[in-house]
């Protein structure tokens, strides 16, 4: 089989996806609340782990400090550690 080089640079090209950005960054946020807990869920899964980056979907970061905010949570039992 005729194998064709311009197709494959063209699929290439096809194949690229915009990158979404974070959501705190679209919000402009600068600070996350510990005390907002309702917030602090959203980045948490049924069992109360943290969801990483790729899943959440947060830059380096705001992860970092949603990360440190939930931890500040669960030690003032804002949040329970396991469901």
């Amino acid at each position: 089989m005729y194998y064709n080089r311009q197709d494959s640079r063209q699929n290439k090209s096809l194949k690229i996806k915009h990158r979404i950005r974070c959501r705190m960054c679209r919000n402009k946020t600068n600070e996350v609340d510990y005390k907002d807990t309702i917030t602090l869920q959203k980045f948490c899964n049924p069992q109360s782990k943290i969801l990483s980056r790729k899943r959440s979907g947060n830059c380096i970061g705001h992860q970092r400090m949603v990360q440190n905010a939930i931890k500040l949570a669960r030690f003032m039992a804002l949040m329970p550690y396991v469901k």
